[in-house]
């Protein structure tokens, strides 16, 4: 099969959901600083980081495929839970999650040469009461390493979730509905 697009993203589980749709892809992670701005608001912030990155690409590659994106952020109140730095810092941020509700922001890009799509999946996820030995035991995993939240919904952190609202692809990394929505845009489709 020939690749239909170039994923900007070092992401193994957006690889993944593509190719759930029959999407196969090239894999160029874009590096960019993803400093949020002063006073940004989160679903701003995933919106720009995901533009940012297929833009990135498209400038770096000089490639005729399409470049998607995607950015997810984990949202408590208005303040943005990001990748932890340790097993302390993936605890703390599982506390501030127990037995409450979070949003999960996705924004996906794709840039090919004549256009520009966007779109944001906004997904309500409500965790069970935590006790402080399973954040502790959830913790030595390897599972929040590298996670927006210290979780990760198709791993163990799924057992933590009573509720959900919304795009399960969405919390995982890449939402499939919008994303179909952007291929078809560009001619890809999903079912030719």
């Amino acid at each position: 099969m020939q690749p239909q697009l170039i994923l900007a993203s070092a992401s193994p589980r957006r690889k993944q959901l593509l190719a759930q749709i029959g999407i196969d892809c090239l894999v160029h992670a874009m590096d960019i600083d993803e400093t949020p701005l002063a006073n940004e608001h989160p679903l701003a912030y995933v919106q720009r980081m995901a533009a940012e990155k297929s833009a990135a690409g498209l400038a770096r590659l000089a490639s005729p495929l399409p470049i998607l994106a995607a950015d997810t952020s984990v949202v408590l109140g208005d303040v943005i839970l990001g990748k932890p730095d340790n097993a302390d810092h993936a605890a703390a941020m599982l506390r501030q999650l127990s037995g409450r509700s979070h949003l999960v922001y996705t924004a996906v890009s794709l840039r090919g040469t004549q256009q520009h799509g966007q779109a944001v999946s906004i997904t309500e996820v409500c965790f069970r009461e935590l006790s402080e030995q399973e954040i502790h035991a959830y913790c030595q995993t390897d599972e929040p390493h590298d996670k927006a939240g210290s979780y990760a919904l198709q791993g163990k952190a799924s057992v933590f979730v009573k509720s959900l609202s919304g795009s399960v692809s969405g919390v995982i990394g890449l939402p499939l509905f919008e994303t179909a929505q952007l291929l078809s845009a560009q001619g890809i489709n999903v079912f030719p």
